[in-house]
């Protein structure tokens, strides 16, 4: 019986493998100084078969260079750019001019990404966000643009009030009538996806002792059924994304598409970052590109093919924050391969996702995540996490940039009118940021460091009135 079932299974495989499916992107960072130029760059993207590249800024020398190239590409407006484009729409008009219409259709801009992970971002732009898309978009109107070209912004999975079980997604309280609504508003009346960024890595580096690594990287394994609506989860990618379709539906948004802006596995981390390493890179990269190729959605959209955009192109050498950080590449500096995967259908063919055998006596688990992707853990002892004032305000605010942003730090309490945003200094607020990661990390030997700009203390941190948290 085992047999037949085996030969079954390779038959459906053989059939359905190499359905029309997905598509695949890449992220193209440059925070970095010892990259390829831009030409080189846009010629090994597509010597790898790629047809698809997000940037972070509109670089005139890397629009040129994806020009005549049949790449489509996707522009970001930094978030320090949201409150002009809010408040004056002649600088909106001009940004798209200079910025869009000036190198289109020659380069195949197709979508313009306004701000990125805004809702976290600490000089809380989240109020200029949906008047900068709209003036964005009213100016590709006015250029007869916006349909070839649309707009959006990614979001991190820090939006959800809740993601466990996925069929409970929702947006966070706070941000549902005043960000939320409005959002999805305009993309549903300008036919534009959301745009969603998606790292299972952190939910497993942080719970690491309950979640499966398995379930992470999409290898067999037993499956996570969610107590909502019976359905059977494979993998924590799904999972997650399931909770922002969940999420989308609780407000009666479920026409809304999506995109993954970014999704990725470090290659390499510090002694604490569990999981970090080139064998789960591969795995979770390679077998994603499978997932998303070979067709089909997710188990609550089963219909819905997506576009994803790996993270990253290169390792990026200059990035704050931990080792991982630096190490999400696919490809080195020197254009040489971190590791070995494919990113088209023909090149899935001879794919195999190789791994390691376990060591003996290691357990293998399949408990799911909860809340926003992570369990919360805590360890023994009252420290916290502090800035340091002599690591200058260059390190210290690219720290806390992390710290709020990728970092996943809860910094809302230091949003103007919140309760720790007195004293409004930077180091106050690096301070709250830093403990908030530091904590949420179950202060872990090595997560309150940011390249020296933070160290533990042991007495209760003093700024203002404000209180910092010893556990999340």
């Amino acid at each position: 019986m085992e047999c037949v079932a085996i030969s079954l299974f390779l038959f459906l495989f053989s059939i359905f493998t190499f359905a029309d499916g997905g598509s695949i992107g890449v992220n193209y960072g440059r925070i970095a100084n010892n990259l390829p130029s831009a030409v080189k760059v846009v010629q090994l993207i597509k010597s790898q078969g790629l047809d698809r590249v997000k940037v972070y800024d509109t670089d005139p020398a890397v629009l040129k260079a994806l020009a005549g190239s049949g790449i489509k590409v996707t522009v970001d407006m930094p978030n320090e750019l949201l409150f002009l484009a809010a408040k004056r729409p002649t600088f909106a008009r001009t940004w798209v001019q200079k910025n869009v219409a000036a190198y289109h259709p020659a380069t195949l801009i197709e979508a313009i990404a306004v701000g990125n992970e805004v809702f976290v971002d600490p000089h809380n732009t989240t109020k200029f966000l949906v008047p900068a898309m709209r003036n964005v978009h009213d100016t590709l109107v006015k250029l007869n643009l916006h349909s070839a070209i649309k707009v959006s912004s990614p979001i991190a999975l820090s939006a959800l009030q809740s993601s466990y079980p996925s069929s409970s997604g929702s947006f966070r309280h706070e941000l549902i009538e005043t960000a939320f609504k409005p959002m999805l508003e305009f993309l549903r009346q300008t036919g534009s996806p959301i745009m969603v960024n998606a790292y299972p890595y952190f939910a497993y580096e942080g719970n690491s002792d309950v979640i499966s690594l398995d379930y992470a990287l999409f290898r067999e394994n037993p499956g996570v059924v969610d107590s909502g609506n019976g359905l059977r989860y494979f993998s924590l990618f799904d999972a997650q994304i399931d909770a922002v379709f969940a999420a989308l539906s609780a407000l009666k948004y479920d026409d809304i598409k999506m995109v993954v802006t970014e999704t990725g596995w470090p290659s390499k981390g510090d002694a604490n970052e569990v999981g970090a390493s080139v064998e789960n890179a591969a795995a979770y990269n390679g077998n994603l590109v499978r997932r998303v190729l070979t067709g089909g959605g997710t188990p609550l959209r089963p219909q819905a093919d997506l576009t994803i955009y790996l993270f990253a192109l290169f390792n990026e050498n200059e990035k704050p924050g931990p080792s991982s950080e630096r190490n999400y590449g696919l490809f080195y500096p020197d254009e040489g391969k971190v590791y070995d995967i494919p990113f088209t259908s023909e090149g899935l063919k001879n794919y195999r996702d190789h791994r390691s055998k376990p060591a003996r006596g290691s357990q293998r688990r399949s408990t799911p995540v909860n809340g926003s992707g992570q369990v919360s853990t805590s360890s023994s002892g009252q420290t916290w996490c502090v800035a340091n004032g002599e690591a200058g305000k260059e390190k210290l605010q690219a720290a806390l940039d992390y710290a709020c942003g990728e970092g996943a730090a809860d910094c809302r309490p230091i949003q103007r009118g919140a309760n720790c945003y007195d004293p409004n200094t930077l180091e106050a607020h690096a301070s709250f940021a830093f403990n908030s990661y530091y904590q949420k990390k179950a202060r872990v030997f090595g997560t309150c460091d940011f390249q020296g700009a933070a160290y533990v203390v042991t007495q209760p941190p003093k700024f203002g009135k404000c209180e910092f948290p010893t556990g999340y």
